[in-house]
């Protein structure tokens, strides 16, 4: 009694950060089915209707949710020196983080889908928004260091890496090895980044 009451006097980010940390745990141990206001309020101590007056449906609490968790899983930018192992480190950092995300997204949200008929590209979407590609920053310090011209490297080309890095993974339901990982660098994002950059000269 005394712990709901304490919980209770929770307010703003405090409580919200405690909801969705809940709700994260609720949805891993139960997956889309079990994700649920009465079993999410319970877990967090608080009540229906605090979660109500701020999601008002379960889609949107879902996606509250997976934006939390993503927001405290951020890798760091990576600095190298260059592009070919700036990419590696953050597709390396990315099968680290984000190990636990490929059997979340591909087995426990699949009610979900079929529920909400939102696609995994739709929730990637929603995640993402407006905030900008770590790509970006990867990219913009290589033209910065003089390595690449980058005037042709447009936003879809920049999504290559990590769009194969989770298509491999989905696909195979596991994180991709080392040897996957330098296959999509080597093999298909530089040869076309240096057929697309005007300013390598080739």
């Amino acid at each position: 009694m005394n712990d709901h009451v304490t919980a209770t006097r929770r307010r703003g980010l405090a409580l919200e950060d405690a909801i969705l940390a809940a709700a994260w745990e609720q949805l891993g141990e139960s997956g889309y089915g079990g994700f649920t206001y009465e079993s999410i309020a319970e877990r967090a101590h608080t009540s229906k209707r605090v979660l109500y007056r701020r999601w008002h449906t379960r889609e949107e609490l879902l996606l509250a949710t997976l934006r939390h968790h993503d927001d405290g899983e951020r890798v760091a930018l990576p600095d190298t020196g260059s592009l070919r192992d700036d990419v590696v480190a953050l597709l390396r950092a990315t099968q680290e983080r984000r190990a636990e995300w490929i059997a979340l997204l591909s087995a426990n949200l699949s009610s979900f889908y079929r529920e909400s008929q939102l696609s995994p590209a739709a929730i990637r979407e929603a995640l993402i928004g407006d905030r900008r590609d770590v790509m970006t920053g990867i990219v913009r310090r290589a033209i910065e260091r003089g390595e690449i011209g980058g005037t042709r490297l447009t936003p879809r080309v920049l999504a290559v890496p990590l769009d194969l890095y989770r298509h491999d993974a989905f696909m195979n339901l596991e994180t991709a090895s080392d040897a996957a990982i330098e296959e999509i660098v080597d093999d298909v994002f530089m040869p076309l980044v240096r057929h697309l950059d005007e300013g390598t000269g080739e």
